[in-house]
């Protein structure tokens, strides 16, 4: 059963002014797991990466219910594309299914989670 459905949309160019602007942003917003996927990216493709997990945590927290905050920071949530290069959640406090998408063109991010639990 669907429990919630979250969707953000975020503007890469309003991501790198934060990242000019404030220096621990990129720590705030990535885990350690994701800032080494970050680091191995390079020009746009970094920029286009911590933008979706950006937007995807902001999705995931919408579906959540709770928005980014003292229930569910940055850090307890983490993606990693899988080896098929899908973004799946490696951890993440909801006690069921989690499913998230990517997607972005040259100046947006659009993401959607949904979070689904076993039974009625």
């Amino acid at each position: 059963m669907i429990v919630g459905i979250g969707v953000d949309l975020t503007e890469i160019n309003r991501i790198a002014t934060l990242i000019d602007q404030h220096p621990n942003f990129l720590t705030k917003v990535l885990t350690i797991e994701e800032l080494a996927e970050y680091h191995e990216r390079q020009g746009i493709h970094q920029l286009e990466f911590v933008a979706g997990r950006f937007s995807a945590k902001e999705s995931y927290t919408k579906a959540y219910g709770t928005g980014i905050g003292s229930a569910v920071s940055f850090a307890d949530i983490c993606i990693l594309n899988n080896e098929k290069g899908q973004p799946e959640f490696k951890y993440q406090p909801f006690a069921g299914n989690a499913f998230i998408s990517i997607s972005h063109t040259k100046e947006l991010v659009m993401t959607e989670v949904i979070l689904e639990r076993e039974g009625r």
